[in-house]
């Protein structure tokens, strides 16, 4: 039975297999392109699970909060490069759940309210997001939800205690006592302290928090001065002294992380590789609850293509090679439009687009100006190059390759770079690509998701060894891998290693087979959709953390 009030219930009777209550707190969830509250990676991973959930009719669902203004609107200045927009946004599909309350951040009473988004909209389990930016507050309240990762540390502070606090009360006020808190991220790590406040004892708390940790980056494991959180009001009233009996945390700066790993019953990296550098990471600290893995997934059912899909089925190379063409040329239509650059799509195509970051090196195949011209120039065996991805929007180095790349590809017409990465592309460049390169500095790549949906799309990934792609490739059979460097070799050493390989692989392996060899190429492509699934698709996903992590 679903634990929603009967306005707000599951539609569907809940499997008795995922009867354990769940409340999924994340901070972005990718649901829909027309819901724009998402930046990324950690989005998409959200989103594919709450369909997941549906589809499994497992009793979750799912808490974030309604970003007015989104991440932000990726433009292009005048001068082509990439520019910011901040545009409100009107999702007039959310209901409103008539839930208003206050919590309380820097000593000062803030009122959120909270949207209802019916799980018949999406195909997702039911879900919530809260909203401060309605006229009861001042304009310093209403800003805490109107922009994802506010670059102002303090401001992120109030939006991850509109999360965690502000997400444990709405359940109160809703009459919901889920049996379960999942936080995606520690985000959301202020509901423990909310919890803690209304009589929850360590071993209690204990018996319902579940800690998934998504990356190995500092950026991404938070610390803010302990005095500061105690101000801010973000343990629930808890002086510092508690916290640190609570927690063991004893140091100035606060460890997010660490503290929910304290907290939390279990946790779980999000790939094989990923769950052994955190176990190895996070082992140093005493105390810390077990880490296993579940590797990130993608919802087949959302990403795949339908006639490529029923094409694999029946093993059909020939009309997978045909409806190929035709979604290259979808996406080329969008080429054109954003650069005015032709593209054919008889040419053998490569694609790199997620976020950019420095670890992931977008630019690492254009490193090396001269050969990368010369790849350009081939006329025998062309290729074609695009990219697209969002930097987070104060991140300059980042945006600084974004926009040398712009200026790298400008004299080429067969080299690109796109804007508005979000779902709707995404969607397009993984059905349009050939080839889909990814390659970050091995082992600082939690687990990566892009290559997943490329691969359901016919897409054959050209990767370093780092992330998911240590559980699915077969290098020659299923994807194009890039051998590891030697660990202990310098930075330098290892981007030039992994710069020859890609170039060693492009010319020696992947433009042969494709031009020389298109039946062989066929097989690939084949292998690569039918080895991606059933194992990358978010339903095996979703079984895991009940059956891992929630039943356990």
């Amino acid at each position: 039975m679903s634990f929603l009030p009967q306005e707000f219930a599951h539609p569907y009777e809940i499997n008795p297999d995922y009867s354990k209550s769940v409340a999924y707190f994340s901070s972005e969830f990718a649901i829909d392109q027309s819901l724009k509250i998402y930046s990324g990676g950690l989005g998409f991973l959200a989103g594919s699970h709450m369909r997941s959930a549906h589809d499994l009719k497992q009793n979750m669902i799912g808490i974030g909060i309604l970003w007015s203004y989104g991440y932000y609107n990726q433009v292009r200045g005048e001068d082509r490069q990439m520019a910011v927009a901040l545009r409100r946004k009107a999702p007039h599909f959310l209901r409103d759940t008539g839930a208003k309350f206050s919590i309380q951040i820097e000593g000062k009473e803030v009122w959120v309210k909270a949207k209802y988004l019916p799980a018949d909209t999406f195909g997702t389990c039911p879900m919530f997001f809260l909203t401060t930016d309605f006229e009861d507050n001042d304009d310093h309240a209403r800003a805490i939800s109107r922009c994802l990762y506010d670059n102002d540390h303090k401001m992120r502070i109030a939006q991850y205690m509109l999360l965690g606090i502000g997400g444990a009360k709405l359940l109160n006020e809703l009459n919901c006592a889920p049996e379960i808190y999942h936080l995606n991220e520690a985000h959301a790590l202020s509901a423990a302290f909310y919890l803690k406040s209304k009589g929850d004892d360590k071993e209690s708390l204990k018996k319902k928090l579940i800690f998934t940790t998504h990356t190995p980056e500092a950026a991404g494991n938070e610390r803010h001065d302990f005095n500061e959180l105690v101000r801010f009001g973000f343990f629930s009233g808890a002086d510092r002294h508690q916290v640190q009996e609570f927690t063991g945390i004893h140091d100035d700066a606060f460890s997010h992380s660490l503290a929910a790993l304290r907290l939390a019953r279990i946790s779980n990296g999000v790939s094989k590789l990923h769950g052994e550098v955190s176990r190895e990471m996070w082992g140093v600290y005493p105390d810390i609850c077990e880490i296993t893995h579940i590797t990130n997934s993608q919802n087949k059912k959302y990403w795949a293509d339908r006639k490529l899909e029923a094409a694999r089925l029946k093993s059909d190379k020939e009309t997978i090679a045909l409806r190929k063409k035709k979604l290259k040329a979808d996406l080329f239509r969008t080429v054109a439009d954003q650069t005015g650059k032709i593209f054919d799509p008889e040419v053998l195509t490569v694609v790199w687009a997620r976020r950019f970051a420095g670890y992931k090196r977008a630019d690492l195949i254009a490193n090396d100006l001269e050969r990368f011209s010369t790849l350009l120039a081939d006329e025998q065996r062309p290729i074609q190059i695009i990219w697209a991805g969002k930097p987070y929007p104060y991140d300059y180095g980042a945006i600084e390759t974004f926009n040398h790349l712009i200026e790298v590809t400008k004299p080429f017409a067969n080299a690109t770079v796109l804007v508005g990465y979000e779902l709707n592309l995404s969607r397009l460049m993984k059905a349009g690509s050939d080839a889909w390169l990814n390659n970050p500095v091995v082992t600082r790549e939690a687990s990566g998701t892009s290559g997943m949906t490329a691969s359901m799309n016919a897409s054959i990934n050209f990767s370093t060894y780092d992330g998911w792609v240590c559980e699915y490739a077969k290098d020659g059979e299923n994807s194009f891998i890039v051998p590891p460097a030697d660990p202990n070799c310098s930075p330098e050493a290892r981007d030039q290693h992994d710069l020859d390989a890609l170039y060693h692989i492009l010319d020696n392996k992947i433009k042969p087979l494709y031009y020389d060899n298109p039946d062989g190429w066929g097989d690939m492509v084949l292998n690569s959709m039918n080895d991606v699934v059933p194992f990358f698709d978010s339903d095996r996903m979703a079984d895991e953390y009940y059956t891992k992590l929630f039943n356990a």
